[in-house]
């Protein structure tokens, strides 16, 4: 028994995702029917969908088992993955990251930056953080009770804030939002590339000239850093050695790429999913400014709610069993966060945005070996942002409809129209 051809093509449609209810009542039906079962689609080879939060932790507890990169680690077609190897000399990741790597070589890769962004680590940079956080709520605030929040907030401060761990300087911080952006929403004529719809071929291309310019400004990076390091986190990705030799150019180019757009852009659309909820329930800003030890669960619940990250997808290396189905080693598997985040089985009301829950263990970051490399960075630079934006906001509602981007990878809100009051 195979998933219904109707929910299978919405859990993969872009569109779906801008629009978010459609997904999330396909999941909701899957989840209740067939928790884990099989999609075979026309163009695609057959995948698992996991959508339930017990069987992704499971999977991501088990990183021998169940591998990030011998296939695509994002949803993509036949023919699209034959292109990306041809591309690549073989690889079926155009980017070789964190995300797409497996084993030894993922361990000696994640320990170049993950001593420098634990707890402890980061704590020296908050009020750095602090400052810039002022900064952009003095902006937000000059545009005299009208903003589109997601454009002039969310997708700028968190690239300020990693331009700034990472060594950017800021005259660069545009040409980084563009190129990620042009990364990740491919599929979205005001955001991609080429601003116009494109084929899946044209977007292959796109992809890859995005790719290309990218590698050319790290290249730069690398002889700077080499020349001069700093503690700076480009500094550490460029003068890491293992083995004694410096690392490859693809996991050189896919190390800083990973950093520079996932750093913001994750971070980003969480800011911006966290404000729309705000503008539509007006009592929880006074339930912060009331209890400012509650922002650290409106974080999380933000976090929970957006699901900046969508899916990613995972290959069996053996036989083995999952959720009661039999998988063959081989098999591809697709785990939903945007689904496990909203499993019935693990929150009461899980459609409703809430800050009360007395526990929130969301797996948006992933689970395992794999979990986010700066999820602690992520949560400090939005509890900061809203600890100094909530002390001079009045009000705050919605001013318009707000707009998702178009993806089925990472998604979120483009557009927060909202209009406030100050203190």
């Amino acid at each position: 028994m195979t998933i219904a051809r109707e929910l299978a093509e919405t859990i993969i449609d872009p569109k779906a995702y801008s629009l978010r209810d459609p997904v999330d009542n396909a999941f909701r039906a899957i989840r209740a029917n067939q928790p884990l079962d099989k999609a075979e689609l026309d163009g695609f080879e057959p995948f698992w969908v996991v959508s339930r939060h017990a069987d992704i932790k499971e999977i991501e507890r088990q990183p021998d088992l169940f591998h990030n990169g011998d296939k695509s680690t994002f949803l993509t077609n036949i023919e699209g993955n034959e292109r990306v190897k041809a591309l690549t000399g073989g690889d079926p990741n155009m980017i070789r990251s964190l995300v797409s790597l497996d084993g030894a070589e993922h361990k000696a890769l994640r320990s170049i930056v993950f001593p420098h962004v634990t707890p402890r680590a980061i704590r020296p940079l908050e009020e750095a953080i602090r400052g810039i956080a002022r900064e952009f709520v003095d902006h937000m605030l000059s545009f005299d009770g009208q903003v589109d929040f997601a454009q002039d907030v969310a997708f700028l401060y968190p690239l300020r804030v990693i331009m700034t761990v990472l060594g950017v300087p800021q005259e660069d911080e545009a040409f980084m939002l563009k190129l990620t952006q042009e990364l990740f929403n491919n599929a979205d004529p005001e955001l991609n590339r080429a601003r116009a719809e494109l084929s899946p071929e044209d977007m292959l291309k796109s992809l890859w000239e995005t790719t290309m310019e990218l590698e050319s400004y790290f290249k730069a990076v690398t002889e700077r850093f080499r020349a001069n390091p700093t503690e700076q986190v480009n500094s550490l990705i460029a003068n890491a050695r293992i083995g004694g030799d410096y690392l490859n150019h693809r996991q050189l180019m896919g190390y800083y790429i990973i950093a520079a757009t996932a750093g913001h852009d994750t971070t980003s659309n969480t800011t911006a999913g966290a404000m729309w909820a705000l503008a539509q329930q007006p009592h929880l800003l006074r339930q912060m400014q009331d209890d400012p030890g509650a922002i650290n669960a409106f974080v999380e619940e933000s976090i929970r709610w957006e699901v900046p990250v969508k899916h990613f997808m995972r290959s069996a290396v053996a036989d083995c069993e999952v959720g009661g189905q039999q998988i063959r080693a081989g098999d591809w598997l697709m785990l939903s966060y945007q689904s496990a985040n909203r499993d019935e089985a693990v929150w009461a009301d899980p459609f409703a945005f809430r800050i009360d829950r007395d526990a929130n263990p969301q797996i948006a970051f992933g689970y395992g070996v794999h979990v986010c490399l700066g999820q602690h960075l992520a949560r400090m630079e939005m509890r900061i942002l809203w600890e100094e934006l909530f002390k001079r906001l009045k009000s705050v509602e919605m001013n318009g409809a707000g707009e998702r981007t178009i993806s089925n990878f990472v998604c979120g809100p483009k557009h927060v129209p909202i209009r406030f009051t100050v203190n």
